[in-house]
């Protein structure tokens, strides 16, 4: 989630320019009556460069190097997959690549236009190319391959090239989807040969759920019925994968007809916002609802966030407590394939537009759906969740304690920085954090790690709150406007309410304002910054402008809103974090650590400055603050846990780069079993356990007891922590960060408690 802050307070000016430069805007006002959709696209291009250029923080001239940004991104937006359009369309559509900032400034839809047209035209064609294709059984025995990289992949020269590349890809998805129908039967055929008991033990091993009697029953009814079950043949295996990838394309299409012209020109208008920077963007109507709804923090579903990626959808994030989290087999990095309802035939989703993959896997709640996903190590599998109502309460923060050598600690786990704009007596995220804080002090903890891996950001507000409570009065953070005006945020309490040992945690998805934290706290040298090399890079401000306030008397309904980057932060160093992110004092390795995932990989990323530094004192009371990363440098290269993440890591990052697979079913199926063998290596990964044991809040522990799902919720928390090899590190450096005063006072309580015993 991005930093944007609200047209309020403090931001009143911004709005009062745009409002008084809107008059420019009215004398353009739509005619009564007029409906044309044309007529409206021409009003939007109108008002999103209007509002960009007079808002945007930095905004890039539109000239021909724009032009050429604008056409490769739309181009890769309509056709990421190279399937719809031949070179012959390509070479006509090349010459309006340096003439599209002209047709925008003139409002001309001539590139538009074409471009749709064709794209229609290319898909009803498309149809009959896979249909061909799955109309008859494919030869798996024959030697060829598939190439997935779609970037690098040429546009096809002719209608029979693209046929054969359309028939290429349809057998790569049948022989995937048949490669799993006969590890499935060579499973029931293994599970037949044990007997009912057999099955039962296994149950009652690999489950902590007690059988009752009518589950046991339901058992062994199952199991006879498996039994009287005969294995299909090879025949029937193949027909019903290309049956089913034929109806997975037949639905992907139909969507697709759904798709109105509004919907494929949003397309357009993106391409040319995203060029301003990668966080400008187009709502239209329909985006423009979602958003609002996602600001309230309600999420429903399956408790995943997705993200697109080319041709694929991807797993970005799943959401604590959520069905997805609470059933351990979903990841953040799977790709996903197909998606089926409870026992209807998956469908292929590969190429299909990210709102219509989510509208597959949404549900009602108690309602069943199966993904077949493609795990970071390449290996597919099928995972089954059953959708749920997501409780906003994991969006909150949480704490926990744990023991090390006599010593209490305290881990905060902030998932993002909250607020509720309209009530001012509603959490926020500084509040709770506060209230934190004093409950572990309360405790007696005598060390704190603050936890933002995989925030995302939120209010900054929040964050200059939660800052404050580390340091004596000072900035936190420096914000520069459009026309160069610097502000500076400060915390105005001289109040510390933690002045002990402090570590804060992040990771390559630790964004904007947990860079802001993060950064402050190390510009102090209040505490140790431990995680990736560095985090997310994202150094800007943005506010969700609705374009409905620009036009009076518009007869077409919602014009939808822009999200726009209207100021860049700045550390209290002067140096920006935009690009750059904060660099952890003591650098831990992840799976993550050689993939491109960070701002400074997008291409038309904002830049990387400085400005003159604020004006503020390092915090002088933590004596061995060099000392503690040094043992924790020297910790990590000896441990050997953390040398098979890096090689786990590498790993990974050479899979990403491997696009080709083959079509022949036995290497096919060589390929998967190679990849399974490799990833077996990295198992241990997963099992791993720390030495510590986590603990709630003696107040949570009273809520926990009267409420169950809490109780799960915090369980697996706890769990989570104690296989966690980063916050184990964490804890050793809080230990080393003790002073000698505190650990002659721990060897004391010591000795009291053996002459007491």
């Amino acid at each position: 989630m991005n930093v944007i802050i609200q047209f309020m307070k403090r931001n009143y000016k911004i709005l009062l320019v745009i409002i008084a430069l809107s008059v420019g805007l009215w004398s353009f006002m739509p005619k009564q009556g007029a409906s044309k959709d044309p007529e409206k696209d021409k009003l939007l291009l109108e008002l999103l460069t209007f509002v960009i250029e007079k808002g945007h923080y930095n905004p890039a001239a539109i000239d021909d190097t724009f032009s050429k940004g604008v056409y490769k991104d739309y181009l890769n937006a309509l056709d990421p997959s190279k399937r719809f359009f031949l070179q012959s369309d390509i070479d006509e559509f090349v010459k309006y690549e340096t003439q599209l900032d002209d047709q925008i400034k003139n409002k001309d839809l001539t590139f538009f236009d074409l471009t749709y047209n064709r794209l229609m035209q290319r898909m009803e064609e498309s149809k009959s190319y896979y249909k061909e294709a799955l109309a008859t059984p494919f030869d798996y025995k024959k030697d060829e391959s598939f190439n997935t990289d779609y970037e690098k992949m040429p546009f096809a020269k002719s209608t029979a090239e693209l046929k054969e590349r359309w028939r290429l890809q349809v057998k790569l998805s049948a022989l995937s989807s048949l490669v799993e129908k006969q590890k499935l039967q060579e499973d029931l055929a293994k599970d037949a040969k044990k007997t009912i008991e057999e099955k039962l033990a296994d149950y009652r091993k690999d489950s902590s759920e007690e059988i009752t009697p009518e589950m046991e029953k339901k058992f062994r009814e199952d199991d006879a019925k498996k039994k009287n079950e005969k294995p299909k043949t090879y025949e029937q295996l193949e027909k019903e994968t290309r049956e089913a990838t034929l109806s997975s394309l037949n639905d992907n299409f139909s969507f697709i007809k759904d798709l109105d012209r509004e919907d494929w020109f949003s397309i357009y208008v993106n391409a040319i916002a995203s060029r301003f920077d990668p966080h400008t963007s187009y709502f239209g109507p329909s985006e423009k609802e979602k958003f609002d709804v996602s600001m309230s923090g309600k999420l429903e579903g399956i408790g995943a966030r997705l993200q697109k990626k080319g041709d694929f959808t991807e797993i970005s994030e799943l959401i604590s407590g959520g069905p997805a989290w609470r059933g351990k087999q979903l990841e953040s990095g799977d790709v996903i394939l197909k998606v089926a309802q409870k026992d209807a035939e998956p469908v292929d989703v590969v190429g299909m537009r990210l709102d219509d993959v989510v509208k597959k896997i949404k549900g009602p709640k108690g309602t069943e759906v199966r993904l077949t996903v493609k795990k970071q190590d390449g290996t597919i599998k099928v995972i089954t969740i059953v959708r749920d109502e997501v409780e906003i309460e994991e969006t909150y923060v949480k704490s926990s304690i744990v023991e090390k050598d006599g010593f209490k600690y305290g881990v905060i786990y902030l998932p993002k920085f909250y607020i509720d704009f309209e009530d001012q007596n509603s959490r926020d995220a500084g509040k709770d954090v506060a209230q934190e804080v004093e409950r572990l002090k309360a405790a007696g903890v005598q060390g704190i790690v603050m936890d933002v891996r995989d925030n995302g950001g939120g209010s900054l507000k929040t964050v200059v709150d939660i800052a404050g409570l580390f340091i004596d009065q000072g900035p936190i953070v420096q914000i520069k406007s459009a026309a160069g005006k610097k502000e500076v945020l400060y915390d105005k309490d001289p109040k510390v309410q933690w002045d002990g040992p402090l570590v804060v945690m992040i990771n390559e998805f630790s964004a904007s304002a947990s860079e802001i934290l993060a950064a402050a706290i190390q510009d102090y040298k209040r505490g140790v910054i431990i995680g990736s090399k560095q985090s997310y890079g994202k150094g800007t401000v943005q506010n969700v402008i609705d374009l409905n306030q620009f036009v009076r008397g518009s007869t077409y309904g919602d014009l939808g809103a822009l999200k726009t980057t209207t100021q860049k932060f700045y550390r209290i160093n002067g140096g920006s974090t935009q690009l750059e992110g904060v660099k952890s004092d003591i650098a831990i390795p992840d799976r993550y650590s050689y993939l491109k995932m960070g701002e400074r990989d997008i291409d038309n990323a904002m830049p990387w400055d400085k400005i003159d530094p604020a004006d503020y004192h390092i915090w002088n009371k933590q004596n061995n603050f060099d000392l503690a990363i040094a043992k924790s440098r020297e910790r990590m290269a000896a441990n050997a846990q953390m040398k098979l993440i890096d090689e786990n890591a590498k790993w990974l990052d050479e899979r990403n780069k491997e696009n080709v697979y083959s079509l022949n079913i036995d290497k096919f199926k060589a390929e998967q079993k190679a990849l399974e063998d490799k990833s077996k290596k990295y198992k241990s990964l997963a099992d791993y356990k720390n030495s510590f044991v986590f603990n709630s809040l003696p107040y949570e522990v009273d809520a926990t007891k009267k409420d169950p799902v809490l109780k799960e919720k915090r369980d697996r928390w706890h769990e989570s922590l104690a296989k966690d090899i980063y916050i184990e590190e964490a804890i050793h450096i809080l230990n080393d960060l003790q002073s000698e005063n505190n650990k002659g006072l721990t060897s004391k309580v010591k000795k009291d408690k053996l002459v007491k015993s």
